[in-house]
């Protein structure tokens, strides 16, 4: 957003500023006729309805200068890098009712409720502004529902609830799967066993004798009937 060559690093800070979105909200300003940018905190502009606040303050960062997570060999040291970087509105709890705090109140926003924030690049040795963004579009933050408040009695669905239902719709599809592929594992298996039986009856055929003197011994076996008895008419034709 600002220019963050070497010669800007170390005199120049940016500071942010929250206001509620209202009908005035993109107009409203955060400096005065001398350009000195404003201080008002949050108690005084009751969380940002009356006029923007400042919120975080923070030294110009070049932009060469950015963390490389990468090269970060313990997990634990993360948080810590990017907490030179990255900058939290809200994150402060105590600031409110701790006597003793010292520094800008940075408390947490209202729930449901819509804020527009501004950069404002400010010379610190002459204490003007020299730079500032464009009010922010809308941003709403969510309306959180105390666990203690929400009903699961039935008729209601909470969160276990909702997994054991979703598991419980996904088996029979898994079941009509199954069923499916053993009734193609059976097809199969019968299929097999059929062109076995036929094999083996291609084998029984040709194993049956071709000589003319045994054909009628292969046919006896087959025909279990009574043996027919040709002998006598035949030495009677010799007599003859």
């Amino acid at each position: 957003m600002f220019d963050s060559s070497e010669a800007l690093t170390g005199t120049h800070q940016v500071y942010l500023y929250v206001l509620v979105d209202s009908a005035s909200s993109r107009n409203a300003s955060v400096q005065d006729s001398a350009k000195t940018p404003l201080g008002s905190t949050f108690l005084q502009t009751e969380g940002g309805r009356t006029g923007p606040y400042k919120a975080v303050a923070f030294d110009l960062i070049p932009c060469s200068d950015l963390p490389s997570l990468d090269a970060v060999g313990d997990v634990s040291q993360a948080s810590q890098i990017l907490n030179a970087y990255l900058v939290k509105v809200g994150a402060n709890r105590t600031c409110l009712w701790d006597p003793n705090f010292q520094g800008l109140c940075n408390p947490p926003l209202s729930a449901a409720t819509e804020y527009r924030f501004k950069y404002v690049l400010v010379n610190m040795s002459t204490g003007l502004v020299e730079d500032q963004t464009l009010w922010s579009d809308p941003i709403r933050t969510n309306q959180l529902t105390p666990y203690s408040v929400i009903d699961t009695w039935p008729g209601r669905r909470s969160g276990g609830m909702i997994v054991i239902t979703s598991i419980l719709g996904s088996l029979p599809f898994f079941l009509l799967v199954g069923f499916a592929g053993a009734i193609v594992l059976s097809l199969v298996d019968t299929g097999s066993s059929d062109g076995e039986m036929t094999h083996d009856s291609q084998i029984t055929q040709e194993a049956v004798p071709k000589s003319l003197g045994d054909s009628e011994s292969s046919y006896t076996s087959v025909n279990r009937g009574p043996p027919l008895d040709r002998t006598e008419p035949y030495s009677s034709k010799l007599q003859d």
